[in-house]
């Protein structure tokens, strides 16, 4: 199938629902689940999963145990297992027990970036340079993630410039790609495109991806919005799950089977089967007993009745 006009052939899914999903979990998931959780994802055909984060237990708890995933994941050809890294002992962490990719996180305001790493936006730079380089002298794969990159729960709207500055500093110390992050789920399609816009004008697409959260339902609008800007890098979360614990009234990020469903209708390659990746949040969704977010998941494929 032929994708409609303006649109890429194939889209890269980051698969963020071991990390950003169930990071905000009051209930702590075994180990074994988040471990058979990832594995489904990766029969589903995603090559690019974020499996957990090197944080501070007392202030993630659910991560507490992303060593031990790690560690019991079979390594796959094709199938990238990311994790986030806020500093050098995070790094540290993640090299112990065998990760090949890292991802390095600031905001685009002060006051999340105060919220999140305790930092200023200026301070957080500087760690992640040598957090960086050093990931990179180890032969990882580096990507960098901008939260409130349209608007902040304590500041209100982000500024554009500002946002770009902090992109182009990730890629200059040494990013593959940087995510821009809708944290609270409050960007429309127009902003999103008018963000883009001014960061097309400084970085190659292929060098950008978008995290939509979908708080306020705008979250298919605005990947869609971002592919026709030429993006073709997409986070989305299996099941809906997501949220964040220093984001006031964020919910759950752009589902995964959502996204495939759309882009699947429009004729864009994910290289997901959307049955096995259904399975994969079922199982989640009965550990977790109740429903998750998805639409595509609670409604299920398209049932037409036999002609009569």
């Amino acid at each position: 199938m032929i994708p409609l006009a303006g649109l890429p052939r194939a889209v890269r899914l980051v698969e963020v629902g071991p990390r950003d999903g169930l990071q905000n979990e009051a209930s702590v998931v075994p180990t074994e689940a988040k471990v058979a959780f990832v594995e489904a994802l990766s029969d589903a055909g995603l090559r690019w999963i974020e499996v957990g984060s090197f944080v501070r237990p007392d202030r993630v708890p659910q991560m507490a145990d992303t060593e031990e995933v790690f560690r019991r994941l079979r390594p796959r050809e094709g199938v990238t297992y990311l994790a986030l890294v806020p500093n050098l002992r995070g790094l540290e962490r993640a090299a112990g027990c065998g990760v090949r990719a890292v991802a390095v996180f600031t905001a685009a305001t002060d006051a999340f970036a105060a919220a999140n790493l305790g930092t200023t936006v200026p301070d957080s730079l500087r760690t992640f340079r040598e957090v960086v380089r050093r990931a990179r002298e180890a032969g990882m794969t580096v990507r960098g993630y901008v939260s409130v990159a349209w608007w902040c729960p304590y500041s209100g709207r982000a500024d554009r410039q500002q946002v770009c500055r902090v992109v182009l500093d990730l890629l200059d110390m040494g990013c593959g790609d940087v995510g821009v992050a809708d944290t609270v789920g409050a960007a429309t399609p127009r902003e999103v495109q008018e963000l883009l816009e001014l960061l097309l004008r400084h970085v190659p697409a292929d060098r950008l991806g978008v995290h939509f959260h979908d708080t306020r339902g705008t979250g298919l609008a605005n990947v869609l919005a971002s592919l026709q800007m030429g993006i073709s890098t997409v986070d989305a979360s299996a099941g809906g799950l997501g949220g964040c614990p220093f984001a006031p009234g964020a919910l759950g990020n752009v589902a995964t089977e959502d996204v495939v469903y759309m882009l699947q209708g429009m004729g864009v390659h994910t290289g997901v089967d959307l049955e096995k990746l259904c399975r994969a949040s079922g199982e989640l969704q009965r550990l977790l007993d109740r429903p998750l977010p998805s639409r595509y998941l609670q409604a299920g494929p398209l049932r037409v009745p036999p002609a009569r």
